[in-house]
């Protein structure tokens, strides 16, 4: 050690004691992020919390028309998985209002009958007509009628003015009859909707399904960690919480405007094929490789989950996955464990690719989870020789795994539901204290990122949307912070 280089040492000392940092420190050869904090030292507020809720997502309307008298109308339009919503304005009451998927002879409908008072759901298939559930309804026009297709489960709705409210929803018994994941299927059945009787509609709208809540906000970002911004607005991947379980619920890309968060705005919706079907695994990240001109796409298997097990798969593409609606083809990733996985985070940190996630030894009788992290062979690809850097298996319900670089250093962010905290650890999984930031309902998950010279943090909570219908599934609100 050379005395220039104590003295300038001990001067960066002195200004960091001083609060003294960015272009002064840079001046004594050092840089305004290495002087930066620690996560441990950052203190977060709530500054924004809403309710994101849309049975079609607004970019993503496939038809909106006034309605053509007939007993049963096929728009033409189809959705390209089975995440759609039919919705309608009935201005007079009649003997039976229907909506849903038909065509080619099969149908998955929602019907609302006044002169019953009953609402339910019925499939026709070639072997027949099957009413699978029913319930007493009494809807006073005029009202909204409609119907979602989440997967194989179907809900139907009425709009009385105060919002959308569930009468009924049904999945095995759709699922005994039908596999609205199948490709074949799906590309027989287009929107539809019809009357009988005196009933009288008015305005008809479907497309792609938008969300009851969201959940697991991942920001969008570059190869070595970098978010992800376009004009003003930071790109995030989110869960749309369906209409029921974790089936029901799909992925989506959103915005969010950096000079109002408020504005967060749903641009793209995902999906996903394999084993023969198209599902909507969801629980991931995107990276923007631009050294190879490619996104990289890392999701959980949570589309087709039955508590058999969950693991994280993987796509690369060149199609602009932040716009439109994608189906793309899945693999499942060589990750470093015997067990199940999920909640992916990829990074490249000094030229290796490293990825964060979630071991699983059980789903059954209860969850067991704990956060881990490996790392790909040094110079290989990201899915190139994986092996295991740490785990943390003395916890059991943590999950949310984040890798975000702060003051300098990496750390791995996480989400620890039975002590209420954030841990933060480092690069071999050690522990080194907790994130001082509100810590809501369900397992809400740290997404830190740096704009500007601020940092945010935006998560979710488990508020349910109509669960007593529904059952567990639909939540949660969306949860800004800034330290």
């Amino acid at each position: 050690m050379t005395e220039s280089d104590f003295d300038r040492r001990e001067v960066l000392r002195a200004l960091t004691l001083l609060g003294v940092t960015g272009v002064t420190a840079g001046l004594f050869g050092g840089s305004a992020e290495a002087a930066g904090p620690s996560p441990l030292d950052l203190e977060f507020t709530v500054e924004e919390q809403f309710r994101p809720f849309a049975l079609i997502a607004p970019k993503f309307v496939q038809v909106d028309t006034r309605a053509r008298p007939g007993a049963l109308v096929e728009t033409g339009a189809r959705p390209k998985a089975p995440y759609g919503t039919v919705t309608v304005e009935v201005a007079a009451p009649g003997s039976r209002v229907v909506a849903g998927l038909a065509g080619n002879g099969v149908s998955v409908l929602g019907t609302y009958d006044d002169a019953v008072g009953q609402a339910a759901i019925e499939v026709t298939t070639p072997a027949g007509t099957t009413v699978v559930k029913t319930t007493a309804a009494k809807l006073t026009a005029p009202f909204g009628f409609a119907v979602v297709v989440n997967e194989n489960a179907v809900t139907v709705l009425a709009g009385t003015g105060t919002g959308w409210r569930p009468l009924l929803t049904e999945r095995d018994q759709v699922r005994a009859r039908i596999d609205l994941r199948d490709p074949a299927v799906l590309r027989k059945l287009s929107y539809a909707y019809g009357s009988r009787g005196p009933a009288r509609l008015g305005r008809v709208r479907a497309g792609y399904f938008g969300q009851a809540g969201v959940r697991d906000p991942h920001v969008v970002q570059y190869a070595d960690g970098r978010p992800y911004i376009r004009h003003g607005k930071l790109y995030l991947t989110m869960t749309n919480a369906g209409l029921g379980f974790f089936q029901q619920a799909h992925w989506a890309v959103w915005t969010l405007d950096l000079a109002d968060p408020t504005k967060l705005e749903q641009v793209a919706t995902l999906f996903f094929a394999r084993d023969g079907v198209v599902l909507g695994d969801h629980a991931g990240q995107i990276v923007r490789d631009d050294e190879h001109d490619r996104f990289i796409l890392l999701m959980s298997s949570w589309g087709d989950f039955a508590f058999t097990g969950v693991h994280v798969r993987h796509a690369v593409t060149h199609a602009d996955v932040l716009s439109g609606v994608h189906v793309l083809p899945t693999e499942q990733l060589p990750l470093p464990t015997s067990v199940s996985s999920w909640d992916p985070a990829l990074t490249k940190i000094d030229g290796r690719w490293h990825i964060a996630f979630v071991e699983s030894p059980a789903q059954q009788p209860a969850f067991v989870f704990h956060p881990a992290l490996a790392a790909a062979a040094p110079g290989a690809d990201y899915d190139r020789g994986l092996t295991l850097l740490g785990a943390d298996t003395s916890v059991t319900q943590t999950e949310g795994t984040i890798l975000q670089r702060v003051g300098g250093r990496w750390y791995l962010f996480a989400s620890d539901g039975n002590a209420r905290e954030y841990p933060v650890y480092d690069l071999r999984l050690r522990k080194l204290g907790t994130l001082n930031a509100p810590y809501g309902t369900n397992i809400p998950h740290p997404m830190l990122v740096r704009i500007g010279d601020r940092w945010w943090l935006t998560t979710f909570d488990g508020t349910q949307y109509a669960e007593d219908v529904l059952g567990y599934g639909g939540h949660g609100d969306f949860i800004l912070m800034r330290a």
